[in-house]
């Protein structure tokens, strides 16, 4: 019998994401939650699991496979699944008065990425109360928004699914026919409400938690400097790449007002929403890149977003640009950044290199597609998007088992399963001498 006080906080982390996923694939799979009654269980398994890694990639349309059971199912794991298994357990631990324990606070400190367990059950507090009075906004605003054209219910139904769809990056909708919200192109409302929802959502929770007390402690810890301009500079850059790549192609058709909030949209979408405002298969083969490229990078550490982090990606450019300026250290705001840190950044950039790399090799055995196409779909799973060319439904049981590995590892983080695979409790402590390698 598997003793979890033995188990480290990575394998705990890892065994309960596998646990809720498992029990979203089981409820997935009974009659009431698919309309018409015939129950597909490698299709379940496969949603319950882009759900609970928010992901949102879909082998069937969302509004029209699922009853309104199935896809209450599959918004609750997506709430799970974005804010993390740790916090619900701990919500339901402080409920009861019950004590949150060192291996605990341990576990929520690995989901939130931070670097002690310092005030980390607090910052756990603040995160569900202020996560659920988010989607509460999301919800009223868009269920008054859809109200006229919906009715009250249908409105209410809309407003709430697609809030927590959105603040926790998932990207699932219910709009059919596969479309998301390219029906709201030029609709300011939603597209200011939606990406409100997945920016903030994909800042990460430190952050926020520093941002609403600032007035308190004064000061933004480096972390959270680096995350904002990392994710300003990203938004940025990739509204202006966008809006002039397809100024005259996929959004020739709109007004200047739609072109700017159509590349404002699909610059926030990949960071890692899985919502789009427009076709992707429309879009310019330059401009598909660079949405995997940020895709790639994805979200802030500790957030409902995937990637290898806004963060990594920052310690990464600036340990480069240390290294072409000749300086020892990667330095930045007044501040050293570790060499281990450093290290790990290169480690997380690396092994989503090579699964991407290895996933796209195996996909493209089985599969008749254009590399693009398989590329984009492939990195989509990894950093958790949800964005699609279409391949998604094509994929036959080898690649759906393919991609749902790989959300997971996109969820889950891959030096998370390497450090819960590798995890010994005793550690034997030794170093080698040190070698010399020519590099470049």
């Amino acid at each position: 019998m598997l003793k979890l006080n033995r188990l480290s906080p990575y394998q705990l982390l890892v065994l309960g994401f596998l646990a809720v996923i498992v029990t979203g694939g089981i409820l997935l799979s009974t009659p009431w939650a698919v309309k018409g009654g015939n129950v597909d269980v490698s299709l379940a398994f496969f949603t319950a699991t882009s759900a609970v890694c928010v992901t949102g990639l879909v082998a069937v349309d969302t509004a029209t496979h699922w009853t309104f059971s199935g896809q209450l199912v599959i918004m609750l794991l997506i709430q799970v699944g974005g804010l993390g298994i740790m916090a619900f357990a701990t919500f339901f631990a402080l409920l009861l008065g019950k004590r949150i324990h060192l291996k605990q606070r341990l576990v929520l400190q690995q989901a939130l990425g931070k670097n002690s367990i310092e005030g980390i059950v607090n910052i756990f507090r603040y995160l569900l109360i202020f996560s659920f009075c988010i989607e509460l906004a999301g919800t009223l605003i868009l269920t008054l928004h859809w109200l006229p054209a919906m009715g009250f219910k249908k409105a209410l139904w809309y407003g709430l699914f697609h809030s927590i769809s959105a603040f926790n990056n998932a990207g699932f909708d219910l709009f059919g026919n596969f479309a998301s919200l390219t029906a709201y192109t030029t609709d300011i409302t939603v597209n200011l409400v939606i990406s409100s929802l997945l920016i903030i959502g994909g800042i990460g929770f430190v952050v926020i938690y520093e941002i609403f007390n600032y007035k308190k402690i004064k000061r933004l810890s480096l972390h959270s400097r680096v995350v904002l301009i990392t994710t300003a500079g990203l938004i940025i850059a990739g509204t202006l790449v966008i809006f002039a790549s397809e100024y005259n192609h996929a959004f020739r058709h709109l007004p200047l007002g739609g072109k700017i909030l159509a590349s404002y949209f699909q610059a926030v979408t990949p960071r890692t929403a899985g919502f789009n405002t427009v076709d992707l298969n429309s879009l310019l083969l330059s401009t598909q890149l660079l949405i995997i490229s940020l895709m790639f990078v994805g979200g802030s550490p500790g957030s409902t977003a995937g990637g290898i982090k806004t963060s990594t990606f920052a310690v990464l450019g600036l340990a480069i640009y240390s290294i072409l300026k000749g300086k020892r250290d990667t330095e930045v705001f007044g501040r050293r950044i570790a060499h281990q840190e450093v290290a790990r950044a290169l480690a997380i950039a690396l092994l989503g290199l090579f699964i991407i790399f290895m996933v796209t090799f195996l996909v493209a055995l089985t599969h008749q597609a254009d590399l693009i196409k398989i590329l984009f779909e492939v990195t989509s799973a990894l950093g958790t998007v949800g964005l699609s060319l279409g391949l998604t439904p094509e994929l036959n049981q080898l690649g759906r088992i393919l991609i749902m590995i790989t959300m997971f590892f996109g969820r889950v983080g891959p030096l998370t399963i390497g450090y819960a695979l590798a995890y010994r409790q005793k550690q034997p402590e030794m170093r080698y001498p040190e070698g010399k390698i020519m590099l470049g």
